[in-house]
C-alpha cells in the first residue's frame, strides 16, 4: 500500500451534518473524492442539491436529508437513514454548531444552554445513534471514525465568545472522553478550526478592519478555506489517521490569540470603580 492509498475511503459511507455550504459542503465533497458515499443534511434543500451534484460528479452516491439539526431526534435519525440507504455506516462528521457573539451581561443562562445544546448535544445525539450501526458494518480494512468540528475558541479566549467558546471546549473534551469509551473499535477526533471563510464569518470578514485583524492575528497571514478543514477530516477519517484518536487537530493558521474587537460593551471601567 502506498502512502497515498492510506488517504482513500473507497466504498465507505459517511454522514456529514451542516453540509449545505461551507466546511460541511467541502467535507462531504472531499470524502466523496476519497471514495465515500455520503448522506448530507442541513436545513437548506436547494444548497444540499448542489452539493449532491458535486458528489455525484466524482462518481459517488449522495443521499439528501433536509432537517432541522438543532432537534436532536432529527439529527440522530440521520444515522439510520444512511444505514438504510447504503447498507452500512463508517464515518460521522459532526459539523452542526455556531453561536453569535454576545456581551457577558447579555449572555443569560438560556443563551448558554442553547449554545451547549446546538454545539454539543447534537453531536452526541448523532454519534450515539451511529455507534451501533457502525459496529454492525463489517468490512476488512474499513475505518470507523467520528470527527467533530470544534473551534480555536474552545482552547483560547476573546471577548464576546463566552457561550460559543464554552460549548466548543465542551465538544473538545467530549471528543477525548468518547474516544476512550469507543476504543478500539471507533476512533473519535476533532478539528480546532481557526478563521475560515464561510458564511458564518461574513459578518466579520465583510468589515475590512476586522478582516485585517484576523489576518494579522494569524501567523500564516490569511483566512483559511473550507477545503483546509475538509482535508483534515479526510486524514482523520482514513487509514492515514488510523493511529489517531482522542485528539483535536489544530487547523488554524497558527493563531494563538484572536484579539478581535467586536465592539461589545467594555465593563472594565465599571469593574475598576467597585
Amino acid at each position: 500500500m502506498s502512502i497515498l492509498d492510506r488517504f482513500t475511503l473507497t466504498d465507505h459511507v459517511a454522514v456529514v451534518t451542516g453540509a449545505g455550504r461551507g466546511i460541511g459542503a467541502a467535507t462531504a465533497v472531499a470524502l466523496a473524492e476519497a471514495g465515500a458515499d455520503v448522506l448530507i443534511s442541513s436545513r437548506t434543500p436547494d444548497q444540499l442539491a448542489e452539493v449532491a451534484k458535486r458528489i455525484e460528479a466524482v462518481g459517488r452516491r449522495a443521499v439528501v436529508v433536509p432537517a432541522n439539526l438543532a432537534h436532536t431526534d432529527e439529527v440522530a435519525g440521520l444515522a439510520q437513514a444512511a444505514y438504510d440507504a447504503f447498507g452500512r455506516l463508517d464515518i460521522v462528521v459532526n459539523n452542526v454548531g455556531g453561536t453569535i457573539p454576545n456581551a457577558f451581561l447579555d449572555t443569560d443562562v438560556a443563551y448558554l444552554e442553547e449554545s451547549f445544546h446546538f454545539n454539543v448535544a447534537t453531536a452526541h445525539a448523532l454519534s450515539r445513534a451511529a455507534v451501533p450501526l457502525m459496529l454492525a458494518s463489517a468490512g476488512e480494512g474499513r475505518q470507523k471514525s467520528i470527527t467533530s468540528i470544534s473551534s480555536m475558541m474552545g482552547r483560547t479566549a476573546a471577548r464576546g465568545y463566552l457561550a460559543y467558546g464554552v460549548a466548543k471546549a465542551a465538544l473538545a473534551h467530549w471528543t477525548r472522553l468518547a474516544a476512550t469509551d469507543l476504543s478500539p473499535g471507533i476512533r473519535v477526533n476533532g478539528v480546532y478550526v481557526g478563521s475560515v471563510m464561510t458564511s458564518a464569518l461574513e459578518f466579520v470578514a465583510g468589515v475590512p478592519a476586522m478582516k485585517e485583524q484576523m489576518e494579522q492575528a494569524t501567523p500564516l497571514g490569511r483566512i483559511g478555506e473550507a477545503e483546509d478543514i475538509a482535508a483534515a477530516v479526510v486524514y482523520l477519517s482514513s487509514r492515514a489517521g488510523k493511529f489517531v484518536t482522542g485528539k483535536l487537530l489544530e487547523v488554524d493558521g497558527g493563531i494563538q490569540q484572536p484579539n478581535l474587537d467586536l465592539g461589545l460593551p467594555d465593563l472594565q471601567p465599571e469593574l475598576n470603580a467597585r
